[in-house]
């Protein structure tokens, strides 16, 4: 009964753009509505979301053993920084050895070779030899030149360095041990072997990565789609540490019906490690001519929303678009100022009379 006795105490000033809804103190009071100044917007955040530490694509390197053979040195632990090229583990490996003697015999092969297909160029050239043995001899030497870039291929995926070859070559002294380096400048993350051990081909020594910048993966609930964007900004606030998000992942996960994003954080990495769990927040960027309203004030009418403006007689309908939504807060623009007051309660007993005024 109440409804239908406000509803003849309202009424219209119809306007050249607006209807304007005239209510008293009195009549506010009663139907419950309540004012809040509208305000130019703060960064809208979103709920804490659980994500994990990782290292980068490209970021990271596993030394493996690249002979088999004992482990009688390693030089740096986990937890260590290391320079590209630096020393960091010597393996003792019988294997090298008949690598290097293989290439040696490949070696003298291919002088004796070019010997006789030296020998042979001069007597075609004389005419004591016919074509037909020079180019056997050619064929044969392209044979074993082809065998020593094997042989000293095999060499280098032993882990000998291209100059440890070349005294190889001028010496003829054949080692018996390979030195590892570190491929890149990073820290050791794991040290997965231990001096005395016997490791085969491709066993995993060390794990060597660059900290900076750090990946964060984000696993979010589905309706995060409509506020996440690519190049937002991710904060981590415990650690102090902020990126932006890179990727979003449409792919749905099948088991908890989350989304993956992925976040580069660039900006206080060094505080994170990796395989850390933390929590992160999103954060809108604003820009100017963006509103901040309680998500009560808005209104919803078809696809249009509306907030309820106060003005000198009552309110004014005032058409907005929304920006974002999050818990209970939204980004909106719209023709304001930034002084204006719209109601944040009773909105629902606003819109019925807005509707009755309309349809008048």
């Amino acid at each position: 009964m109440k409804k239908i006795v406000w509803l003849f105490l309202l009424s219209p000033v119809i306007g050249h753009a607006e209807v304007n809804i005239a209510i008293s103190p009195q009549q506010m009071r009663t139907l419950g509505i309540t004012l809040a100044p509208i305000a130019k917007a703060s960064p809208v955040t979103s709920n804490r979301l659980p994500g994990e530490i990782v290292v980068p694509i490209g970021q990271e390197r596993i030394v493996s053993a690249p002979q088999s053979g004992l482990i009688d040195a390693l030089y740096v632990a986990a937890g260590q920084t290391v320079k590209r090229g630096q020393k960091i583990a010597h393996i003792t490996s019988a294997d090298l050895v008949a690598l290097q003697r293989d290439y040696l015999r490949a070696k003298s092969q291919h002088q004796l070779s070019r010997s006789m297909l030296d020998r042979d160029r001069e007597l075609y050239k004389d005419g004591i030899i016919a074509e037909r043995r020079l180019l056997a001899t050619e064929s044969g030497h392209q044979e074993v030149a082809a065998e020593v870039q094997q042989r000293q291929q095999a060499l280098k995926m032993a882990g000998m360095a291209d100059a440890t070859i070349g005294q190889l070559e001028q010496r003829g002294e054949m080692s018996n041990g390979i030195t590892l380096t570190a491929p890149m400048d990073g820290t050791v993350l794991e040290q997965m072997v231990a001096v005395g051990q016997r490791a085969d081909t491709s066993t995993p020594i060390y794990r060597i990565a660059r900290l900076k910048p750090l990946w964060l993966e984000i696993h979010a609930p589905l309706d995060i789609l409509q506020f996440a964007k690519v190049g937002m900004a991710v904060a981590i606030p415990k650690y102090q540490a902020f990126g932006k998000i890179t990727t979003i992942l449409r792919s749905v996960n099948r088991d908890d019906q989350t989304i993956h994003l992925r976040a580069e954080i660039s900006t206080g990495s060094e505080k994170l490690s990796p395989g850390q769990f933390v929590e992160a927040e999103l954060a809108a960027e604003i820009t100017t001519g963006q509103f901040s309203i309680p998500q009560s004030a808005l209104v919803r009418t078809g696809h249009n929303s509306y907030v309820f403006m106060q003005s000198g007689q009552g309110f004014n309908a005032s058409p907005v678009t929304v920006i974002s939504e999050q818990s209970s807060q939204a980004i909106v623009s719209g023709k304001f100022s930034g002084n204006e007051k719209i109601a944040v309660s009773g909105t629902a007993s606003l819109k019925a009379a807005w509707n009755g005024l309309e349809s008048q």
